[in-house]
């Protein structure tokens, strides 16, 4: 069959393509595969115990049928979106109303709507671009753009704490914002580090973008308020230049693809209007599913005293056990800060990030190569193919088999070489 630019562009194949087809595959099928590589939430059981209690409600109260059977306007349920706004001005003073804030099928998908609002082509026959400060940066964004040649990023600094733990910052000497941005984005925490930025380098990006008229967009999946997948300090921050993405996925709703946008009224508008043309509404179920828990405010304490809790536990176990079965080789892995995963650096490794990502599988391990991670940054950097992404969500059992595994076979092959 023959495709348009368009259809070409968008099945030629991706990294989010393959993860994703991993992901599914290896959850749906009989498989003893050792997922260790994508980014699916845990079953957090005192979550998954306030959402079934939820459901329950709106089934005995009688609102099942309009949950399921009534559109929502493009921009989402409004009750609820008066009550985020409500919530965050009580708690941070954005000064928020409903006109702020737009639901969308997943952060994914308000990701392809904001990216290309903001790069591509434009009518004047200029072409921006999207501004990636921090390499290395979500997989999830690399084939977004409706156009090529989307990203520009930049090679971090790289901080040795010790022997083997290492910390990404913002390269500011080098990082510029040139005519050819239309906007710049961070996720926070970082996937696929676990990489927070502090509130300092996030002060010095909001003056850049402001002094430059572009929006700095702040991917906030497991951040701060909810579902605060965060292990340092960083403060919640919006104004009119910022647009905020977050999402229900993270708390544990991954399957109900629930986006939040916060942005000011020009933006949120646009992300409405492509809303009715892609989808005609958003999902309304975790809007639904959420709703008391918001409007009380009890999400952001679930976040902090139930969510953060559990990861950081899993996060602190499987740090110490990959670094105790590593030893003595030559890895250094990021400082855990937040997020899902552990970022094993392997400098001068003999294989390729994509060749152990191989090797792995066919040893019953699913991890992600670091290569799907620098989108925008095509210089030849051997660093780039040098890390891996390992995901420490499963249950402690497959956990610590993956990274008996992982290890084992790193060795191995430095010993081979």
């Amino acid at each position: 069959m023959k495709l348009s630019k368009y259809g070409e562009h968008y099945t030629k194949g991706s990294g989010i393509l393959d993860l994703m087809d991993d992901l599914g595959k290896a959850l749906s099928t009989d498989t003893n595969m050792l997922m260790l590589g994508g980014g699916n939430p845990s079953h957090i059981p005192e979550i998954e115990q306030i959402m079934q209690e939820e459901m329950q409600r709106i089934i005995d109260n009688g609102e099942f049928g309009k949950v399921i059977g009534n559109y929502d306007t493009p921009q989402g349920n409004v009750p609820f979106l008066k009550s985020l706004a409500k919530m965050f001005n009580n708690f941070f003073d954005w000064n928020l109303t409903e006109k702020n804030i737009a639901l969308t099928n997943g952060s994914q998908n308000a990701f392809f709507y904001i990216f290309n609002f903001f790069a591509g082509e434009f009518k004047n026959g200029s072409k921006k671009k999207i501004l990636l400060p921090l390499a290395p940066e979500y997989i999830g964004y690399s084939d977004i753009g409706i156009t090529d040649d989307f990203f520009v990023s930049y090679k971090p600094e790289i901080e040795k704490i010790d022997n083997h733990t290492f910390k990404y910052k913002i390269d500011f000497n080098n990082c510029k914002i040139t005519d050819d941005i239309g906007a710049v984005c961070i996720s926070r925490p970082t996937n696929p580090t676990g990489n927070v930025l502090t509130d300092d380098e996030i002060s010095e990006l909001r003056k850049m973008t402001t002094k430059a008229n572009i929006p700095l967009i702040i991917d906030s999946a497991y951040g701060t308020p909810f579902p605060n997948i965060i292990y340092t300090d960083a403060t919640p921050v919006w104004d009119d230049n910022i647009i905020l993405s977050m999402s229900l996925s993270k708390f544990g709703l991954p399957a109900v693809r629930t986006g939040i946008v916060i942005a000011n009224e020009e933006v949120i508008n646009a992300v409405s209007a492509v809303n009715a043309i892609a989808s005609l509404s958003p999902g309304g179920i975790g809007a639904s599913l959420v709703k008391r828990i918001v409007q009380n405010g009890s999400i952001i304490d679930l976040s902090k005293n139930i969510v953060q809790k559990y990861y950081y536990a899993k996060c602190l176990k499987a740090f110490n056990s990959l670094t105790k079965k590593l030893g003595n080789i030559d890895f250094y892995l990021h400082k855990p800060e937040g997020a899902l995963f552990l970022w094993l650096w392997l400098p001068n490794f003999p294989i390729t990030s994509d060749e152990l990502y191989e090797q792995l599988k066919k040893r019953g391990v699913l991890v992600i190569s670091g290569s799907n991670f620098f989108p925008g940054l095509n210089e030849d950097w051997k660093h780039k193919n040098e890390c891996i992404r390992i995901t420490y969500a499963q249950n402690d059992d497959i956990v610590e088999k993956g990274l008996t595994i992982i290890a084992d076979e790193i060795k191995s092959i430095w010993r081979c070489s």
